[in-house]
């Protein structure tokens, strides 16, 4: 499925007989977003998530410990601080109150430590005993976040999604 204006409609149907790519590069002009592209990821939920010491503590979004990318999120964000030093996060995408999806990054010289998992479980945790669905989108590429979400509990059902970036 793909969602576009309604006004989009009819060439992005006509795009769509050219395979994905004609898709994508019409897109791109019918939007005037030259530099976009279509991009696939793996798209994952959980139900439980699996039960993982905790690994962080909820900061403000705008904490200036915290790395720029986590800023967005607004409210608060889960971090894991070696000392006082930012070593990993998870923000939460306030889709609606059915489904939240848990972004994450770990700096590299903290990477392996399970410190990525362990945050997600906890941020999944909380999102379920919120009332929502905890999501996970990555990469089909990344293989290292694949195996965070995996390890957290967010198995592949082998849903995938497909979206326009920049």
């Amino acid at each position: 499925m793909l969602s576009v204006p309604p006004d989009l409609v009819a060439d992005v149907e006509a795009a769509a007989e050219g395979g994905l790519d004609n898709v994508s590069r019409r897109l791109a002009e019918l939007l005037d977003r030259p530099a976009s592209a279509l991009g696939s990821g793996v798209f994952r939920w959980a139900e439980s998530v699996t039960p993982l010491p905790d690994a962080g503590v909820w900061l403000p979004a705008r904490d200036a410990r915290l790395p720029e990318w986590l800023h967005p999120f607004g409210g608060d964000v889960l971090v894991a601080l070696a000392g006082d030093e930012y070593a990993a996060g998870v923000g939460i995408k306030r889709h609606d109150r059915f489904g939240q999806e848990l972004a994450v990054g770990t700096e590299p010289r903290f990477a392996g430590q399970g410190l990525g998992r362990r945050l997600v479980a906890q941020a999944g945790r909380r999102v379920i005993e919120g009332g929502a669905v905890p999501t996970y989108l990555h990469d089909p590429r990344n293989g290292a976040s694949a195996k965070v979400a995996a390890a957290a509990g967010f198995p592949d059902r082998g849903w995938k999604v497909l979206g326009f970036w920049p």
